[in-house]
C-alpha cells in the first residue's frame, strides 16, 4: 500500500508502546521519517527511520521540545499523531474523583495534544499543508463510564477540539481528524486495568461478547482512512472509528 508518505516527516506522541508504537512502525513502513516522543524510548532504539525523543509530554514545555526536534532535524512537520494518553480507574465514581485527578486526565489526554498541535500547526501553515490525527476514545461520546469519568471528559474535549481545528484550518490545507478506538489489546487494557477492560468488553455488546482489537489493526485503519479524509468533507463513522474533517 502506497500512501505517498515517502520522506514525509511525522511526529508521534506516546510512541513507545501500544497504538503509538504500531503507528510509528506503520509510518516507517510507508517511508516516513518519524520523530517519536515518549517518557521511555527503549523500545524505539534501533528502529530505522525513527528518531526517539525522551520527553515528558504532560509537562507544559514537553510538546514544543518534541516538535522542535523534528524541525531541527528535518525542517518541516507533515504529519502529527497525538496518541499520548492515560487512564486510571476511578472506583468511587464522580464523588470520589478529585480536581487533581481530573487535572491529571486533562493534562495527559487533552493538553498534551493541544500543546503539540499548537507547536506543529505553525510550520504546517507555513508549508501550506499538513495532517493531524488525534487518538480519542469511544468513552468520549458512545460509552461514558463512571469508572473513567475524567478520562471520558478529557477525550470528549479532544474530539471537540478536533472538529474546531478542522473547521478553522481545513481551508488552509491542514487536515485534522480523530479516531475513537474501543478496547485495544495494549498494556493499558491487559495490565493493571484488566477490570476496566473486562467491563468495557461486557458493556460494548450489551452484556454479550465483544472482540479486543489490536494496535496493528488501529494503525492500518487510521492510515487507510487518510485517503478518504482527503477526499470527503463529511464525518465518517466506521466500526467505532470516527474521522472528522
Amino acid at each position: 500500500m502506497d500512501l505517498e508518505l515517502t520522506d514525509k516527516v511525522a511526529v508521534v506522541t506516546g510512541a513507545s508502546k501500544g497504538i503509538g508504537l504500531a503507528v510509528t512502525r506503520a509510518l516507517v513502513d510507508e517511508g516516513a521519517h518519524v520523530i517519536a516522543g515518549a517518557r521511555s524510548t527503549d523500545s524505539l532504539e534501533g528502529l530505522e527511520g525513527v528518531t526517539a525523543v525522551p520527553v515528558d509530554l504532560a509537562a507544559a514545555d514537553g510538546p514544543a521540545l518534541l516538535v522542535a526536534k523534528a524541525l531541527e532535524e528535518h525542517g518541516r512537520v507533515d504529519v502529527l499523531v497525538n496518541n499520548v494518553g492515560g487512564v486510571r480507574l476511578r472506583t468511587e465514581g464522580f464523588l470520589g474523583t478529585s480536581d487533581d485527578e481530573f487535572q491529571w486526565a486533562m493534562d495527559m489526554n487533552f493538553f498534551a495534544a493541544l500543546r503539540t498541535t499548537r507547536a506543529a500547526i505553525v510550520p504546517m501553515l507555513d508549508q501550506g499543508a499538513g495532517a493531524i490525527i488525534n487518538v480519542a476514545s469511544v468513552n468520549a461520546f458512545f460509552q461514558p463510564d463512571a469508572g473513567t469519568i475524567d478520562y471520558g471528559a478529557a477525550k470528549a474535549a479532544l474530539v471537540n477540539l478536533t472538529k474546531t481545528l478542522a473547521q478553522e484550518f481545513g481551508p488552509r490545507g491542514i487536515r485534522v481528524n480523530a479516531i475513537s478506538p474501543g478496547p485495544v489489546g495494549t498494556d493499558l487494557w491487559l495490565g493493571e486495568h484488566r477490570r476496566l477492560r473486562d467491563r468495557a468488553l461486557h458493556d460494548a455488546r450489551g452484556g454479550g461478547h465483544a472482540r479486543l482489537g489490536t494496535p496493528g489493526q488501529r494503525d492500518r485503519l487510521q492510515l487507510r482512512d487518510r485517503r478518504r479524509a482527503d477526499q470527503d468533507d463529511v464525518s465518517v463513522d466506521y466500526s467505532g472509528i470516527v474521522l472528522y474533517r
